[in-house]
């Protein structure tokens, strides 16, 4: 009865196993909340399993090693190999509670990858920005003796020049591979 038992927990993990691969490779190519949460889910049935299986190990361990007289030395054979396969199975479980934290390392990475390329555009947005809107507040003011307000190609002039540095910028940006 209890080989019985045992050996369904390697259907189990069999099945899990299936899950563990098919979202693993899932969480490679896109990363989604709902795989993290499917990671989640998948850790606390491990808990739950082991919670199952950490208390059959000491009963098989205890009849195994023969300390009852009701059990004969010629099952003594039998009880080892139940023992070994319920080793295989707490073994099979932390291996696949391994892959899991695992996983979830990977989830968390590739999120932060995608927010740092995302901060990665912001930042250069607003360092084009910046001195643009520099040279945009000087001319703003509204001082009476400004020296290029009198001059016929001074809005003109200006505005070159704010193309002028954006375009540099962005060829900078663009030589170190940044944009």
């Amino acid at each position: 009865m209890i080989d019985i038992i045992i050996d369904n927990y390697f259907i189990i993990f069999e099945k899990l196993g299936e899950r563990i691969e098919g979202l693993y490779e899932n969480l490679i190519t896109t990363p989604t909340p709902e795989a993290f949460h499917e990671i989640q889910k998948l850790k606390q049935e491990m808990i739950f399993l082991r919670k199952s299986i950490w208390p059959l190990r000491e009963v098989t361990s205890a009849l195994e090693r023969g300390e009852s007289s009701l059990i004969s030395d010629s099952t003594g054979i039998y009880f080892r190999d139940v023992y070994d396969h319920t080793i295989q199975v707490i073994d099979t479980m932390e291996t696949f509670r391994d892959l899991l934290s695992g996983m979830v390392d990977i989830y968390l990475s590739s999120v932060s990858n995608k927010m740092n390329e995302v901060m990665k555009v912001l930042t250069i947005i607003a360092t084009i920005f910046i001195p643009l809107t520099f040279i945009t507040g000087i001319y703003g003011m509204n001082f009476k003796y400004m020296p290029e307000l009198e001059w016929r190609w001074g809005y003109w002039g200006v505005l070159m020049a704010m193309v002028v540095i954006m375009s540099g910028m962005i060829i900078y940006f663009r030589k170190k591979r940044w944009l």
